[in-house]
């Protein structure tokens, strides 16, 4: 098994980005674990926040395998406690899929066929934060979940 962040657009934020190093270096003592950055798209200025969506849409769809797991970091998907989410770790990978992929969408969200492609959604909070932000939240949460798995005391409870 193998975990993949897929992002639009590239950290510009520095302590985002060494933030994401400290726990990309930190996941790799339990999985495979990688980020890749789809660069954005260019002159978006004459484009409708759809016709991004389905733009973005496309770039996603073409990163991910037919056996892909997708699993889409969307302000509308289940929220979960570390707990919960390391139980759904657990649960999710013993149940075959080769490749996890979980994407941080564009500014807009995702295209139709991008949440038709998904096999699940999930929210890191009710509150919004930055796309940049997402990417340090999310993987420090997947330590965390992991951490929980092996009982190690990075997580107290």
């Amino acid at each position: 098994m193998n975990i993949t962040l897929l992002t639009i657009g590239k950290t510009d934020v520095k302590w985002v980005k060494e933030g994401l190093d400290v726990y990309t270096s930190r996941l790799k003592h339990y999985i495979p674990f990688s980020v890749t950055e789809i660069p954005e798209l260019k002159k978006v200025s004459a484009l409708s926040q759809e016709q991004i969506k389905e733009k973005e849409g496309e770039l996603i769809l073409k990163q991910l395998g037919p056996q892909d797991r997708l699993v889409l970091l969307d302000e509308h998907g289940k929220e979960l406690r570390s707990v919960e989410l390391a139980a759904w770790l657990e649960k999710t990978l013993s149940g075959g899929a080769r490749n996890l992929v979980f994407v941080i969408g564009g500014a807009y969200g995702f295209s139709p066929e991008v949440y038709a492609r998904a096999q699940e959604k999930l929210s890191l909070s009710k509150m919004t934060f930055s796309h940049q932000m997402v990417r340090t939240i999310f993987a420090e949460q997947l330590y965390r979940a992991f951490s929980i798995l092996r009982g190690e005391p990075y997580h107290h409870e």
